[in-house]
């Protein structure tokens, strides 16, 4: 994948937060992580095994004193940190933190669009990394006080589309946003003006209620949930000790008949054919057989008739020879009574000369 490529995807998540100590201990009780030093000063990497997940740090003094609480950074992908930043500036955005370089890492800057949420751009300094989103992450909501505007912004800056959108009743419109043909992100207006806009970010857990549970027993504050959400999945929102919000996601359950893993259902059904195929072939047998066997039945029926018409012919061929019998019988009494009347003549005839 080439850095072109990299546009408007989500690429890297990073915690900004007030004790950094305290928030490793908290997040590795409420998710699969570790964390793992990263060999750069004060940076602290985010560890799923052996997969890297994101980073965490100090939340910045200049954030700090202006109020900003703790909270997740999230980075998107460009060809380009320097123009995108600049862009970003003549469609209304600010820049929080000036395009900067990572050493071996690649450059980044940190931006806020016209209405206040805070974000980053990333060009990676090698070959960016290929698939999705880094593991772990499954979705990103932006809730803004100006949903037209905050979408117009994204779409122009990062090539993002509209993707359809979800009627909330009084709360308005939850509209999603696709990159790529895929959804990326959701972005509502928010009701509260009290609250700042932000950038949400969504963690897949093996359970949602186990997640919640064990951040309340950490010292964290459940604010929305535990609650299923259309298409069977289930989330909660969650603010951990020092303030910072994030959610977590559990997927959807798959039918038990099928059993695919949540990752790649399309995969497992594609799997699943063959064996479905081999057990219907015998079935698929049955009706065959049945017509070869009715095709076999005239032939029997013919072979089984053949004796049948031998016993007509026979019984037809019967009554000529009783026919010929009764001729020949007929013949024999004939000759018979002209033996008997000569006879008679004969004798008639005898005394008449005696006489």
């Amino acid at each position: 994948m080439s850095n072109a490529e990299i546009r408007g995807r989500f690429v890297w998540h990073e915690l900004m937060t007030t004790d950094p100590q305290g928030a490793g201990t908290f997040y590795s009780k409420v998710l699969p992580w570790k964390t793992q030093p990263s060999g750069m000063p004060d940076y602290t990497l985010w560890m799923a095994g052996k997969t890297q997940t994101g980073g965490l740090m100090a939340q910045p003094e200049d954030a700090r004193r202006a109020g900003a609480p703790p909270s997740w950074l999230v980075y998107i992908g460009t060809p380009d940190v320097d123009a995108t930043a600049a862009d970003a500036q003549r469609l209304g955005g600010k820049v929080l933190k000036a395009p900067a370089d990572i050493p071996g890492i690649g450059r980044f800057a940190v931006l806020a669009d016209p209405q206040g949420a805070a974000f980053a751009i990333f060009t990676p300094g090698g070959p960016p990394p290929a698939g999705g989103p880094p593991t772990g992450f499954s979705w990103h909501e932006l809730s803004t006080s100006d949903q037209q505007g905050a979408l117009a912004f994204y779409s122009e800056l990062f090539g993002w589309s509209r993707g359809p959108a979800h009627d909330m009743g009084p709360d308005g419109t939850y509209q999603l946003v696709e990159h790529g043909g895929t959804q990326v992100a959701g972005v509502y207006k928010l009701m509260d003006a009290s609250k700042p806009p932000c950038w949400l970010t969504y963690i897949t857990v093996a359970s949602v209620d186990r997640a919640a549970a064990a951040a309340k027993a950490a010292g964290g504050k459940v604010t929305q949930g535990p609650m299923e959400v259309p298409g069977g999945s289930r989330v909660a929102q969650i603010l951990d000790p020092q303030g910072g919000a994030f959610a977590v996601h559990e997927l959807a359950k798959q039918p038990a008949a099928a059993s695919p893993p949540a990752e790649k259902p399309a995969a497992t059904a594609k799997a699943a054919q063959p064996a479905a195929t081999a057990k219907a072939a015998p079935a698929k047998k049955r009706p065959a057989a049945g017509k070869k066997a009715a095709a076999k039945r005239p032939a029997a029926r013919k072979a089984a008739a053949r004796p049948a018409k031998r016993t007509a012919a026979k019984a037809k061929k019967r009554p000529a020879a009783k026919r010929s019998a009764r001729k020949k019988s007929a013949g024999k009494r004939s000759v018979r009574k002209a033996a008997a009347k000569k006879s008679a003549k004969r004798s008639a005839r005898k005394p008449a000369r005696r006489k």
